[in-house]
């Protein structure tokens, strides 16, 4: 039996229906090497339709062009836009909807009978208008206290809603902005006289400009690039001396560290006042559901009670009432609003506690620390001037917090929350002043060295004047002696 041809083998890089290279041997029978490469390669384009495929390339690349050469302005500023609006919504929601199922979970209670799901919805987007400094009237009465937990909520919402769906462009910026605006104007409207619409012009004016700076806050630390922002407006904060920077800059840290302890000393109230604040809620009576309810609109509050340590820690501390008042040296309570978060108020003062506004010695002192690293001292006065500019700072961002905290919470003696913002600038201006000078002007090679020359300056001053005194006294002996000599001299003669 005879057996089947072997198979010829390939070369390396050869495919099925490859025309065999130059040089091989094609086998009887076999297409020749022209006929292969016609049966085996890929059809060309024809010449009309590769014009055509080059024409409409062409087009859409004068399109794209034209497009980019007039701006690209409207993508950019639609995707702003809808960044703020989705911004806004998403923290709209995460307050209507607790009030919503508040709702749901008292629906079968008959002291709700009658009440409509739009009630609830209406209470929420109230309070969520707080949150932008909206003024709400509860039984006639006035509240104006913001809640900072809706604010920083609302600013987080509109970072992260630029960060993931904005362009990084001034058109966006300002886009988001009106998006925003649009959404609380929406909601303004919709929630009637139970929102600011109820407690008149000034209400809804100072609610367009809270949601102008929650919008441009959040948003703009969203969209911007600190690197061109710094360079875009250098040519303004470039005019301000360096060290008045300087001083701007470590005094915003200090003022960082002082809100910084200031919450840690809140935290450390709710820990230690967590017993009052369990007997509050049983005496509510609310189920679980109703606790965790109120446990979530708490949060809320909660940085107003971090802005009312800082009050504390000051000195001149805070009020929940007329007439009430916690500080470290002194504490004079009085009736409270039954809610569980006011159990964390301080019971204790004096003793070592009233030794609690070191802390802003300690605060200036870091920001004199920061003062010394910064500054480039050309004048001797440099540091003084960083120093003032520093205190300064830290004292107005202090007074800002506290001013944004307070507010009225009822009527009567709860027209009065929170910490004075005049007695809580003097006191932190005091004590940043006293640390960052201790800190950064005694330590300054220039000022020593300028204290130095001023000093001899002065001792040569005052020993040039005591010589100067005796050599006029001792002249003016002689003087009048010898005046008086030529005086008696014509009567001898």
């Amino acid at each position: 039996m005879s057996r089947p041809p072997a198979p010829r083998p390939r070369t390396a890089g050869a495919r099925p229906g490859a025309p065999a290279a130059r040089g091989s041997h094609v086998p009887q029978g076999g297409a020749s090497p022209a006929a292969s490469a016609a049966t085996t390669a890929p059809a060309r384009p024809t010449p009309a339709r590769s014009t055509a495929t080059a024409r409409a390339a062409a087009g859409v690349r004068r399109l794209t062009s034209g497009a980019r050469a007039q701006g690209q302005g409207a993508p950019r500023w639609v995707s702003g836009f809808l960044a703020g609006v989705q911004g806004a919504l998403l923290s709209l929601l995460a307050v209507v909807m607790p009030a919503l199922a508040a709702y749901v979970a008292t629906s079968a209670d008959p002291a709700v009978d009658g009440i409509a799901w739009t009630r609830s919805a209406a209470v929420g987007a109230a309070f969520w208008l707080m949150g932008h400094g909206g003024v709400v009237v509860a039984g006639g009465t006035p509240v104006t206290l913001v809640p900072l937990g809706i604010t920083a909520l609302a600013l987080f919402c509109g970072y992260a809603s630029a960060r993931r769906s904005s362009h990084r462009t001034v058109s966006a910026w300002l886009a988001g902005i009106g998006g925003y605006a649009a959404v609380v104007l929406v909601v303004l409207l919709l929630a009637g006289p139970s929102g600011p619409l109820g407690a008149g012009l000034g209400a809804v004016l100072r609610l367009a400009v809270g949601t102008a700076a929650v919008a441009a806050l959040g948003l703009g630390a969203g969209t911007a690039r600190p690197r061109r922002v710094r360079a875009a407006t250098q040519r303004w904060w470039s005019r301000v001396p360096h060290p008045v920077r300087s001083g701007v800059v470590a005094g915003t840290a200090g003022a960082a560290l002082l809100l910084g302890a200031a919450a840690l000393l809140a935290a450390f109230w709710v820990l230690s006042g967590r017993a009052a604040a369990g007997d509050v809620v049983a005496g509510l009576g609310v189920d679980t559901f109703g606790g965790l309810l109120l446990a979530v609109a708490q949060t809320a509050v909660a940085p107003n009670l971090a802005v009312w340590a800082l009050g504390w820690l000051a000195g001149p501390g805070f009020a929940v009432g007329a007439g009430t008042l916690y500080a470290p040296s002194t504490v004079v309570a009085g009736p409270l609003p039954a809610l569980p978060v006011l159990g964390a108020l301080p019971v204790e003062s004096g003793g070592p506690l009233a030794w609690a506004p070191l802390v802003l010695v300690v605060a200036g002192a870091v920001a004199g620390l920061l003062v010394r690293r910064r500054l480039v001292v050309v004048r001797a006065r440099d540091p003084f001037v960083a120093v003032l500019a520093a205190g300064l700072t830290t004292s107005l961002a202090c007074a800002a917090l506290s001013a944004l905290g307070g507010g009225a919470i009822g009527p009567g003696r709860l027209a009065v929350v929170g910490a004075a913002p005049g007695a809580v600038a003097a006191w932190v201006l005091g004590g940043a002043l006293l640390g960052a000078f201790v800190v950064a002007v005694p330590t300054d090679p220039t000022v020593r060295a300028a204290a130095r020359r001023a000093c001899g300056q002065g001792w040569a001053r005052l020993r040039g004047r005591a010589d100067v005194d005796l050599t006029a006294g001792g002249a003016g002996a002689g003087a009048g002696t010898d005046d008086a000599a030529p005086a008696g001299g014509p009567a001898e003669r």
